[in-house]
């Protein structure tokens, strides 16, 4: 079920890429890691639910029933289920194995660098939020507050996704994208 363009098909391949190529260099199995990944957001509140903490969780159980009805092999429902659970920033679950940690880097991975931002946007115009602040587009001298300003988010989230992956391999990416969002930063303080 999708709640917003930012978590559209488009998303899911993207994270199963970034999962796949992640799972071979943390040798990891895929066996596990792919099909997590692509069920990752089978099911998701919209971003305002007062239960939006709960969506991966909900997720989780969705996926294993569908895994189910097809025979998937058992033994690896229980490490599905939690690397889905684990995957979401607002659940504030720790991931417990490679395999989790990899599906969890993988989704905050798609949050980043260009994809980061047209997300953020897309995000943003359907709270029909304001772009930025006109006093203090950047948040230097306030609190970011990313339910009025789509901007914030990258004060309030974004910019410190990096120090939170899992994987040496996905923070070193994480890190070049969060570049590549701090030059989009500067050229939209030159523009405006």
């Amino acid at each position: 079920m999708t709640t917003d363009t930012a978590h559209d098909t488009s998303h899911i391949l993207r994270v199963v890429k970034t999962a796949e190529s992640l799972c071979e260099r943390e040798n990891a199995n895929k066996a596990i890691v792919l099909p997590a990944a692509y069920l990752h957001d089978c099911f998701t509140f919209p971003k305002n639910h007062p239960e939006r903490k709960e969506s991966s969780r909900y997720a989780a159980d969705k996926a294993i029933a569908f895994l189910q009805s097809i025979n998937y092999p058992a033994e690896y429902l229980e490490a599905i289920h939690h690397a889905i659970v684990a995957h979401s920033f607002s659940a504030n679950i720790t991931p417990e194995t490679v395999e989790a940690k990899i599906v969890q880097d993988a989704d905050r991975l798609d949050a980043l660098g260009a994809v980061g931002v047209a997300r953020c946007l897309l995000v943003g115009a359907s709270f029909d939020r304001q772009f930025y602040a006109l006093n203090d587009p950047f948040c230097t001298e306030r609190e970011p507050d990313d339910y009025t300003y789509t901007l914030d988010h990258f004060y309030t989230k974004l910019l410190g996704l990096p120090s939170t992956m899992q994987t040496v391999a996905a923070r070193r990416e994480g890190e070049k994208r969060v570049a590549f969002m701090n030059a989009f930063l500067e050229q939209l303080n030159h523009e405006i």
